[in-house]
């Protein structure tokens, strides 16, 4: 979906959190996508991580979870964004656009 967007390039995909890490502080991103429920590194510890050692990188969390608790404990971990996956062809790109220009999203 995303690649399809001559705006936006991708430079790296991960299959866990700690490659996810890895793989932000050496690409260096403007943006990072995570789910939560990565293997062997959870989303949330991965976006902690990633905020400390690539703080320029902006997180949103694409993922299935609604609960309110997870979701704060998300943004309070560096992520400014927060899309659920049933609405990630509607809410992602609106969600880029926003967290890219410094602000915020959440799916509704």
């Amino acid at each position: 979906m995303l690649g399809a967007h001559e705006h936006l390039q991708i430079v790296g995909e991960a299959a866990d959190g700690p490659e996810a890490v890895q793989k932000a502080r050496a690409l260096k991103p403007d943006l990072v996508l995570l789910d939560l429920g990565l293997p062997t590194l959870n989303g949330v510890d991965a976006a902690h991580q990633i905020g400390r050692t690539t703080p320029d990188a902006k997180i949103i969390f694409v993922t299935q979870n609604r609960d309110a608790d997870v979701m704060n404990a998300a943004l309070s971990n560096g992520a400014r964004g927060y899309v659920f996956k049933p609405r990630a062809g509607r809410d992602l790109l609106p969600a880029i656009r926003a967290v890219l220009r410094g602000g915020t999203f959440v799916s509704a």
